[in-house]
């Protein structure tokens, strides 16, 4: 009985309305007391509820850093002792499985889903009348479970199918789906919520919901990442050819006018410009105390640092494994570029009077701006914005033969906004993802995009070559590291329930 116990801990959640410390501008009331059976009483009930789903939202950041720009040539950390776990997962370490990230991103992902799952279940015409209201809650709350499936997809390849409330015993019958399985759900809900959303709100207090526009961007994003080659059979790439699908979407959202470039590089990421022209979709975070604000400001700075600048309970890397902003990501910005000067602080007093050479990523950081503690950064993080829109734009024309002229104008548009005057002719797919790595540096795009172009191990290969002065990441890389490990517990709770995934 207790293996069953475990499983609908890890699998199925706690309780829909568990809330953790850091909680976004939706409404966070939590709903843990009461079971689902007696809480949906009415449209108050399920918009609470789904606050739930969005605040889950809370740890995007955070694993998109660790298991995408750590894993990227963006990011060197291999650590002294070489025991976090951002630097196993830096180093191409083999024994993941057991490394509490993999455990924490996979529960929290289902945790989500589950949270999702009962909404959808439980929403009829019965409790919430206005069929506009319970479309749009059931649009948003399918927005919220294709972005988390997304996210196991791309972090594990194949991973169990939940489309509604399964009981512990039942969830102990469920193995992994096959990726495509999984991209069925995942495209099914967003053509719902692209369906059943608006393209934008009204109310101020709507701030940071799905819309239309949003799902439209997300599932462009799925559609070039089935597109692309495919080196690993279970992972989740597919070779497609779906550029033409994710084009049409993307025009939909350039077409409609209602986003644009922000004029400075900068602005995109200032404390008082939150909700801006370039967002498409972000994840919202408030100061105030009491662990309301945004966490993932504190996994990019040292610890030094912080203390020598007055953050409160300073948190930050480890002085034996600082996160350096490495080496051959600085060397490709152009002179004129504004966006590493922005993106990267160079040198820092660690408190002793020793000014160090390390870089780290401090494009959400401004120290006017500091809450009460570590976890109190206000700063919303963008999940999609209208840069990456033009951008997977030119990539999806440049892999489907489209227009070189439109290609050639996008990314000089990209780079005119970061100061580049000189204009680019002919650029090439490997140019458009240079591009995307200077421009999303830390928004934790990077080791997708890699995986997504197929270049991921021969890149990787050559920075390591090149980077790795403490001999620490393996060369030994090869198709099985694009996914991650399935973490060990899950593989303890019923033998023979779950393979573990080649290579780990």
């Amino acid at each position: 009985m207790k293996k069953i116990k475990n499983l609908y801990i890890v699998l199925i959640g706690l309780a829909a309305g568990v809330m953790t410390s850091c909680e976004s501008k939706l409404d966070q009331s939590p709903i843990s007391s009461l079971g689902s059976n007696g809480f949906y009483q009415n449209e108050a009930d399920f918009i609470k509820a789904l606050s739930g789903v969005y605040n889950g939202l809370n740890a995007y950041p955070i694993n998109h850093f660790e298991l995408s720009e750590v894993r990227s040539d963006n990011i060197y950390t291999p650590g002294t002792a070489g025991v976090r776990d951002y630097n196993l997962i830096n180093n191409f370490n083999t024994n993941l499985a057991t490394a509490g990230i993999m455990n924490s991103t996979w529960n929290g992902l289902y945790n989500n889903i589950m949270r999702a799952n009962t909404i959808v279940d439980k929403l009829s015409a019965d409790v919430v009348a206005d069929d506009n209201t319970r479309t749009r809650i059931e649009g948003e709350t399918k927005f919220l479970r294709a972005l988390y499936y997304f996210d196991l997809v791309r972090f594990y390849g194949k991973v169990p199918l939940f489309d509604r409330p399964v009981t512990p015993l039942e969830a102990l019958e469920i193995p992994r789906s096959p990726v495509t399985d999984v991209y069925d759900l995942i495209i099914a809900d967003l053509q719902f919520a692209i369906a059943n959303l608006p393209d934008e709100y009204s109310s101020a207090t709507d701030l940071g919901r799905a819309t239309s526009h949003a799902a439209r961007g997300l599932l462009a994003r799925v559609y070039m990442t089935r597109s692309g080659t495919q080196l690993h059979p279970d992972g989740p790439v597919l070779g497609t050819n779906e550029w033409s699908q994710a084009l049409t979407l993307l025009d939909q959202i350039i077409n409609s006018g209602q986003f644009d470039l922000v004029d400075s590089y900068a602005d995109i990421f200032a404390y008082d410009n939150e909700n801006n022209e370039e967002i498409v979709f972000d994840i919202q975070f408030l100061s105030g105390g009491q662990g309301v604000g945004g966490e993932y400001v504190q996994y990019h700075y040292p610890e030094a640092f912080a203390r020598t600048n007055g953050i409160p309970f300073a948190g930050g890397t480890f002085p034996d494994a600082p996160k350096t902003v490495s080496a051959d990501l600085m060397a490709s910005y152009p002179s004129e570029d504004v966006r590493d000067d922005f993106s990267v602080w160079i040198n820092y007093d660690d408190g002793n009077g020793n000014i160090t050479q390390d870089r780290f990523i401090k494009k959400y950081l401004d120290l006017d701006n500091l809450g009460v503690d570590r976890f109190d950064f206000e700063l919303n993080f963008p999940v999609i914005r209208y840069a990456d829109i033009l951008l997977m734009k030119a990539e999806a024309l440049s892999k489907s033969g489209g227009s070189q002229s439109a290609i050639d104008a996008i990314v000089n548009e990209i780079r005119n906004r970061a100061g580049i005057t000189a204009p680019v002719a002919n650029v090439t797919y490997d140019q458009i993802m240079e591009e995307r790595r200077r421009e999303f540096i830390g928004e934790g795009l990077r080791w997708h995009d890699l995986v997504r172009s197929g270049m991921a191990i021969d890149v990787m290969l050559d920075w390591i070559a090149e980077e790795d002065a403490a001999n620490k990441i393996s060369t030994d890389i090869t198709s099985d590291d694009l996914i991650y490990a399935v973490p060990i517990n899950q593989l303890d709770v019923k033998e023979g329930l779950y393979e573990q995934n080649p290579g780990y």
